[in-house]
């Protein structure tokens, strides 16, 4: 039986749980709108748009500090660890076959993420390389016309949240994967 005490910090330890993910919560929502409503606005004057290079160019609180592609990574990871803090145990009381489906399922997101940041770094690195040995020091302004060449993506970007992806999926099929305290008693 647990005490008094244990109930009180669980529920103070709930509580720092439920506002950071708030915080993330709502910085994530800013940050998309944000880029959103500019790229929007760039697509409207020039006909094309670079997918995440707004976030990319974004230097916030000022320039210098940090991109709005590195906070959207931050939080999107931080507010995935308090969603699995908050109802992780919910998937323990889930039949074995549907947790099966979903580690099947959470670990094909977590390949296919991982192949995409490797992918992403790589070709990255392959242009910074080649614009390096003609002098050019341009990392932020790299982008691919993949999947789709009419709508190319900055590599920063995508770089950056493939691998927010493979963390988060990675961290999801550990939780999922983790033999419940019931499973541990029974063998």
């Amino acid at each position: 039986m647990r005490s008094a005490l244990e109930k009180d910090d669980d529920r103070r330890t709930r509580k720092v749980f439920l506002a950071v993910f708030y915080v993330c919560a709502t910085a994530m929502a800013l940050i998309t709108f944000y880029a959103m409503y500019v790229s929007l606005d760039e697509y409207q004057r020039t006909g094309s748009v670079i997918i995440g290079k707004v976030l990319v160019d974004t230097e916030w609180p000022v320039p210098g500090v940090a991109k709005l592609v590195t906070y959207l990574m931050i939080v999107s990871v931080v507010a995935w660890y308090c969603v699995v803090r908050l109802g992780g145990d919910k998937v323990s009381g889930m039949p074995k076959w549907i947790k099966s489906i979903l580690q099947l399922v959470v670990l094909m997101i977590a390949v296919v993420a991982l192949y995409e940041f490797v992918y992403n770094f790589i070709v990255w690195n392959s242009l910074i390389t080649a614009d390096a040995i003609k002098g050019v020091l341009d990392f932020d302004n790299k982008s691919v016309e993949y999947p789709n060449p009419e709508t190319p993506w900055n590599l920063v970007f995508a770089t950056k949240m493939s691998l927010a992806a493979f963390l988060i999926a990675a961290h999801g099929f550990y939780t999922m994967s983790k033999p419940n305290k019931r499973d541990q008693v029974l063998q």
